[in-house]
């Protein structure tokens, strides 16, 4: 699989640091994707529905919540490293994370249903990230007022 080196601390905005600090920075990002991916079905296919939809606190999201925030996520994400690896220098809008999980309706969903669509997102993320060229990878671009890379989205 393709190597993609982790991205700069001026790739990506401050608060994102949480997230990329733990990915390895042995390249490879697409390998590690796939593993998530794999290890995730597997926990969430051990979950009962109860526990699917358990919420600890009042407001708080379930874990098919959080698995389609994750889904939602990383479209998101890909759309806008697709535009920026295309030269597109647009500013991009931020979005509201609450919004997209009251009107998700993920909780209606059968878990079958959301695990297939987080395989075909994740796929096709893969698909995407491993065929951007290197230079396309450091290609910049404005994302919810932040400057971030194109790798820096991964």
């Amino acid at each position: 699989m393709k190597t993609i080196a982790k991205p700069k601390t001026n790739e990506y905005p401050a608060y994102a640091s949480i997230y990329i600090d733990l990915v390895p920075a042995d390249g490879l990002v697409l390998k590690h994707l796939s593993d998530n991916l794999e290890s995730n079905i597997k926990l969430l296919s051990s979950l009962s529905e109860e526990k699917l939809l358990f919420r600890y606190a009042p407001n708080k999201w379930t874990i098919k919540e959080i698995l389609l925030h994750i889904i939602d996520d990383e479209r998101i994400y890909t759309y806008r490293a697709l535009r920026f690896a295309r030269g597109d220098s647009t500013k991009l809008a931020g979005f509201e994370q609450d919004n997209y999980a009251n009107n998700s309706n993920a909780n209606k969903r059968s878990l079958a249903s959301l695990i297939n669509e987080y395989i075909s997102v994740r796929k096709a993320t893969i698909s995407l990230f491993g065929n951007i060229d290197k230079a396309s990878l450091l290609k910049l671009g404005i994302a919810d007022g932040k400057r971030v890379s194109v790798r820096g989205m991964i």
